[in-house]
């Protein structure tokens, strides 16, 4: 039996950071065939606070394999952390084309990860990662750990791939999609720039 549809209220189509003192639980990924990291924070209006972080190991051997032990790992830490949503950042094409689509088959398996549990995903360069965390898009991985460090005010540098999981959530925190995204509605583009 089909149930009637009712349009929601006003109050309940809200951002979940429509109040300035909710929370919002996110987790940020940095896929990789051989080391996933991940990262949870919360966000309380504009204060960020640590919640977790760590890395996906997997084994060598069959693709499939591993892959499994990616799902089964974000799985896991989704079920524990109960995050809202969740920030990936996004694959960029390197020299090697094997290479890229392997980390493509990573980013993907990541990605259902969060959307079998019916979470939404938000996609960020490195670029806009490094931009957002450090104030530069061309930022290395050790000004990234220092910065993420700082930020979140944790005791020791996180790993490299944690790291860069906590940035990619800090990004979504500070001006994600759905989280304070720039409003581009009546605005024309013009040669990739706002008119």
């Amino acid at each position: 039996m089909k149930r009637a549809s009712q349009s929601p209220s006003p109050a309940s189509r809200l951002s979940p950071l429509s109040s300035p003192n909710s929370r919002t639980r996110i987790l940020g990924i940095d896929p990789g065939l051989r080391i996933t990291g991940f990262g949870v924070l919360d966000k309380t209006g504009h204060k960020l606070t640590y919640v977790t972080s760590g890395c996906i190991r997997t084994p060598g051997g069959e693709l499939s394999d591993r892959l499994k032990v990616i799902l089964d790992g974000l799985t896991e830490v989704i079920s524990g952390c109960s995050p809202e949503q969740v920030a990936i950042e996004k694959v960029f094409v390197n020299v090697n084309p094997a290479s890229t689509l392997l980390l493509g088959q990573a980013r993907g398996t990541a990605i259902c990860a969060a959307v079998l549990r019916g979470l939404p995903v938000s996609e960020y360069t490195a670029l806009q990662v490094k931009q957002a965390v450090v104030g530069s898009g061309h930022a290395r991985k050790e000004q990234v750990q220092a910065m993420v460090k700082r930020l979140l005010g944790l005791a020791g540098d996180p790993s490299p791939d944690a790291a860069d999981a906590l940035a990619c959530a800090i990004c979504h925190a500070h001006g994600g999609q759905g989280l304070g995204k720039l409003a581009t509605t009546g605005y024309r583009m013009k040669k990739g720039r706002l008119v």
